[in-house]
């Protein structure tokens, strides 16, 4: 599976951004992940490949969503409200397991299989 993210770019605090991701196949749940400079990956959110499931990290409820949609093989994270903590590189990957591991452990695992490459995003003023 390849998956590609996109939409990163930088943004004023308050602002919002949308991230893409392209999946090369269908099939796989599809969870959000992002890095700041100095700090260890984290858990954003997960989407079942239908959709019908949706985990968010605590972090982030309220601000961010996650949408995909199958026609185009895509998963969207829309990223509402940001914050100068928000700033990351943020990556998806593709899970067998429907974000079973995420959703079970609240993201201190992530069981997924695959990985994209990531998209910066800066929130400053």
């Amino acid at each position: 599976v390849q998956l590609q993210a996109s939409g990163g770019g930088l943004v004023q605090p308050g602002g919002s951004l949308r991230l893409s991701c392209a999946a090369s196949t269908l099939g796989y749940g599809i969870g959000w992940f992002r890095q700041a400079p100095g700090k260890q990956r984290a858990w954003v959110a997960c989407a079942t490949s239908d959709g019908g499931r949706i985990y968010y990290a605590d972090s982030v409820k309220g601000r961010f969503s996650i949408s995909r949609d199958n026609a185009k093989n895509t998963v969207y994270l829309q990223l509402n409200s940001l914050k100068p903590e928000d700033t990351a590189v943020y990556y998806c990957a593709a899970d067998r397991q429907q974000c079973r591991t995420v959703s079970l452990t609240q993201g201190r695992h992530d069981g997924m299989d695959y990985w994209g490459k990531g998209t910066q995003v800066t929130v400053s003023s």
